[in-house]
């Protein structure tokens, strides 16, 4: 399903080894932003299911390359199009010792599918989950998907007798706030331990001696600390205080790179930034237009859209690390064509002043983004650019940043009228935007529109979605893939920007493998 990976810059020096007689070692990681919750349905955050996956496993899992491979399950087999049969893998015990069993992942799916959880994506095509004996699962299907096994890569198995022990049966509800024991503690499988996690401060994991797998580095243990100034994390790194960077500051790239201390790789990451819209509200928020919502217009935000110079925030503010885009999923992504990627309009701000008095907006507006500062590559800066770019047509923009913990809540509540995001697709699969971001908002909080924070809705688009869901014709899914997309595209629902260039500094010694879905592999990297 996903399309080769292409990765720039010294990622032969950077290749997986050979453990050999390495001595186990410290993983010492720093980033911009910090975990969100430990609880496997909390969130759907890269930064938080990067180290989840770390604690707690999935039925199936990816390999190097992107592709299907066993985890807790040995074998799957489709009795029919709608029954998927899963045998599960013996032996295989919980960081607290209690054995992995069929009844841990009829819970944890149920509970996964269940809202409020925030993974309902892990399991949109599911049904309902079934006990057969003990080492054997059926997972009913809503309908024949050609993407289960990649949604499920994200559905992972807790144990449930700890989960009912510990009031934590309900996933957590992060937007409203909710703590539950899940969000602070972990009892999966993995490879490594939850040791402790103190948030913006320090996260650390043990390995865990009792894998049923075997590591390919010699990580014992990582300790992950959050470091949001970018001098700060960059000052890190080079006096050796971290061993690796996952989002080393754009602005130090180049001195980083002439250290002979330090090696950066990067690669095209399976994520878009773009930047969304209220389309739902009949009177826009916080603006001087009263009884009216501007952004409900395709006009302006097609305005909005005409207005933003995409070459220049990606030589000035990006530096070479954005890949403009006209589309919401990436080249790796399946459903992705070339005619998507182009540009649905040219820059050019008197086509986007008039279409703002055409709209009756000839002195423009009042409008308010949202953005974050301290998740994607220069995620503040590229908005601050925004923020004059559509101050220049006359719409009087307002920038409000926040630390991806405070904003991700925000938005999810709707309480934005413009805002950033951007979107990496597990799946490698375009159903995977389709539904979460385009879909109309599901009112019983189910999979549907999840993360469509602007509450755009069209019908044609939702009907396609469903048949995409289930049509086994590879050629006529992505032929509607690419409607739904185009469709999208055409009525300016979302301002795509860029696919996001990832890379990743650390010092010499480090070996590892760079990830498309910018999730670090402790268990295949080795430090010498």
């Amino acid at each position: 399903m996903a399309r080769p990976l292409f990765v720039r810059g010294a990622l032969a020096l950077a290749v997986m080894t050979a453990v050999g007689l390495a001595q186990a070692a410290t993983l010492r990681i720093a980033g911009a932003n910090d975990i969100l919750t430990f609880d496997p349905a909390g969130q759907n955050h890269q930064t938080t299911l990067a180290y989840q996956q770390m604690v707690y496993e999935a039925l199936v899992r990816y390999d190097e390359k992107f592709q299907i491979q066993p985890a807790l399950a040995t074998k799957w087999t489709f009795v029919s199009p709608t029954q998927l049969r899963f045998e599960l893998r013996k032996g295989v015990k919980f960081h607290d010792g209690a054995p992995f069993t069929a009844d841990d992942v009829v819970f944890s799916l149920t509970r996964t599918m269940t809202p409020p959880s925030n993974l309902t994506s892990a399991t949109q095509s599911v049904k309902e989950v079934k006990k057969v004996d003990d080492h054997t699962v059926d997972v009913i299907l809503k309908g024949p998907s050609p993407v289960v096994l990649r949604e499920l890569v994200e559905a992972r198995i807790m144990n449930k007798a700890w989960a009912e022990k510990n009031n934590a049966t309900k996933a957590q509800d992060y937007k409203a706030k909710e703590e539950n024991f899940a969000s602070r503690n972990a009892n999966g499988t993995g490879p490594f331990t939850l040791v402790g996690w103190q948030p913006d401060t320090k996260t650390t994991l043990k390995k865990n001696p009792n894998w049923w797998d075997k590591p390919k580095g010699n990580i014992d243990e990582i300790v992950f600390t959050p470091i949001k100034s970018a001098a700060t994390r960059s000052a890190a790194l080079i006096s050796g205080q971290v061993d690796m960077v996952v989002d080393p500051p754009v602005q130090d790239l180049e001195r980083i790179k002439r250290d002979p201390n330090i090696l950066v790789i990067e690669g095209p990451e399976n994520r878009t930034i773009f930047f969304g819209f209220d389309q739902f509200r009949d009177e826009l928020m916080g603006s001087n237009i009263k009884g009216k919502n501007p952004l409900k217009d395709k006009r302006v935000r097609q305005a909005l859209y005409q207005a933003v110079d995409m070459a220049a925030i990606e030589k000035t503010v990006m530096r070479g690390l954005g890949k403009p885009t006209g589309t919401m999923i990436a080249p790796m992504v399946n459903g992705w064509t070339k005619e998507l990627g182009a540009r649905a309009s040219k820059y050019d701000v008197n086509a986007a002043k008039k279409l703002l008095t055409d709209a009756g907006y000839p002195q423009g507006f009042e409008l308010t983004l949202d953005c974050p500062n301290d998740r994607y590559v220069n995620d503040e800066a590229i908005c601050q650019a925004v923020t004059a770019m559509w101050t220049r047509i006359g719409v009087k923009t307002k920038l409000q940043t926040n630390p991806m913990s405070i904003h991700s809540a925000k938005i999810q509540k709707f309480d934005v009228s413009a805002y950033m995001l951007g979107w990496g697709v597990a799946t490698f699969d375009a159903l995977y935007s389709l539904d979460s971001l385009i879909s109309t908002v599901d009112p019983k909080g189910g999979a549907a529109g999840n993360f469509n924070c602007g509450r755009m809705s069209n019908p044609t688009v939702d009907n396609l979605i469903q048949q995409i869901k289930t049509e086994m014709d590879e050629k006529k899914r992505n032929d509607m893939i690419h409607e739904a997309l185009q469709i999208v595209k055409n009525d300016y629902n979302y301002l795509p920007l860029h696919d996001q260039i990832r890379p990743w500094a650390m010092r010499k010694g480090v070996t590892t493998l760079h990830r498309a879905d910018d999730r670090p592999m402790p268990t295949w990297t080795t430090i010498k």
